[in-house]
């Protein structure tokens, strides 16, 4: 049986902030990571499958955000600015900018004056039920399964409000070699703490109640600690087969299905050359080397993003909300063929000839992952009452941590998993701290 002061589960973003925090106060911390591989949905490849360098999971920099900032700058880690540009594709052609939408002030309005939250859907059959708001209905459908990954079923009226309201031109950042650079360095800092890192140990039960607590992996390994913190993603532990806390703490697995976890399908696209600076609109010249070009679609894969990098023929393709959760069983040649199609559509291009000029691809379906579940933690109407729950530790045993803990305009975010990881171990190191 090995022992540790602190288990951290999970060596995502959270799990190794929190580890590398514990760590550098002289912690001795053993993370355990169910994968063959550090990062979470962190994921950078180089010259894999033909890509020459992809970001399967996160990728931007989404504003100035101070923890995010801080850690690459600690890191010595370059970051790139770049700004987007988006299109619309719209009765056949692609269009820059946003299309204007029938009835937005009046939605401002209504949600502005709506005293008690409800789910998005709900408050839209309330008041726009009408058939001349049907364009405005399908374009908030698309853009909370897009941008939020989420279910107009479930997702809080509240936080889609703040989200619009906090909108900005904030400058956007891509990390230069990728954010597997910094998932290195938070490594680093840990073992050089003395901390220890034990891949491909999937844990399935944690037994709490005794004065320490034992960890047992699903190959029969039992690891031992005064203090566990679990830094899985929410898609994981909502799943009752997954991971059993013993004995059960019912407030605490109530809280977790009280937050909404999205549903993602990434595709990565390497083409022979830019076939989409081919279009008029999107192609156009007198846009910055460091603009990030967007279109969206009505298609079945809607949306597709471009690299800054000069000369870049890598595509990336996005699929977000319910549609995704509707592909999560297809096979990658599936959803390649689909978004073959949507592209064909967008590009008036023909799709055996945009398959014969790709040079590698990948589908990631973090949907179908059974180490993630999912994409990311939207607001449910309960959400921010169950994160009070899950940020108390249990018996001061049991500690969660995660981006979907997170309060602010960053949600869903790196910044909102390394935020939450830091304040976790914080909240150890102030419990552990003697008074004078």
């Amino acid at each position: 049986m090995k022992q540790a002061e602190i288990i951290v589960i999970g060596a995502g973003a959270a799990g190794l902030m929190a580890a590398a925090t514990l760590a550098k106060a002289g912690r001795k911390v053993l993370v355990l990571e169910a994968r063959d591989r550090t990062g979470g949905r962190i994921h950078t490849i180089r010259n894999e499958q033909g890509l020459p360098f992809a970001e399967l999971g996160a990728e931007f920099i989404h504003g100035n955000l101070p923890v995010t900032l801080a850690l690459l700058k600690e890191a010595g880690i370059s970051y790139n600015d770049t700004r987007f540009e988006m299109f619309h594709h719209h009765e056949g052609r692609i269009q820059q900018g946003d299309e204007p939408i029938e009835g937005w002030d009046e939605l401002l309005e209504k949600m502005q004056q709506l005293p008690a939250d409800l789910p998005l859907g709900a408050f839209l059959d309330q008041h726009f039920a009408g058939d001349q708001y049907a364009g405005m209905r399908e374009e908030i459908t698309a853009f909370v399964n897009g941008y939020d990954t989420a279910s107009l079923s479930d997702v809080s009226t509240f936080a889609i409000r703040s989200e619009w309201e906090h909108e900005d031109d904030e400058a956007q950042h891509r990390v230069t070699a990728g954010y597997g650079a910094m998932i290195r360095y938070l490594e680093e800092v840990c073992i050089k703490g003395g901390g220890e890192i034990v891949l491909q140990q999937e844990v399935e039960r944690i037994d709490w109640a005794e004065a320490t607590a034992m960890v047992h992996t699903r190959d029969r390994q039992v690891y031992q600690a005064g203090k566990v913190v679990l830094a899985l993603p929410l898609g994981v532990l909502q799943q009752p087969d997954t991971l059993r806390l013993h004995p059960a703490i019912p407030g605490y697995t109530a809280a977790l299905h009280d937050i909404g976890f999205g549903a993602i399908i990434k595709i990565l696209l390497q083409f022979a050359s830019p076939f989409w600076m081919e279009d008029a609109a999107f192609g156009n010249p007198a846009f910055p080397g460091n603009t990030t070009r967007l279109v969206v679609s009505g298609e079945t894969v809607p949306t597709y993003w471009t690299q800054t990098t000069p000369g870049s023929t890598l595509l990336t393709g996005w699929l977000g909300g319910p549609p995704a959760w509707n592909l999560r069983t297809q096979s990658p040649e599936a959803i390649l063929q689909a978004t073959l199609q949507s592209l064909s559509n967008i590009f008036r291009q023909d799709a055996g000839a945009l398959q014969a000029q790709l040079t590698g691809w990948r589908v990631v379906n973090w949907t179908n992952d059974p180490f993630t579940r999912g994409s990311y933690a939207y607001d449910k109407v309960p959400s921010s009452a169950a994160r009070k729950v899950l940020q108390q530790p249990v018996a001061g045993k049991l500690y969660f941590a995660g981006e979907y803990l997170y309060e602010g305009p960053a949600m869903g975010t790196v910044e909102a998993a390394l935020t939450s990881g830091m304040q976790v171990a914080e909240k150890i190191l102030l419990k552990d701290t003697p008074v004078a």
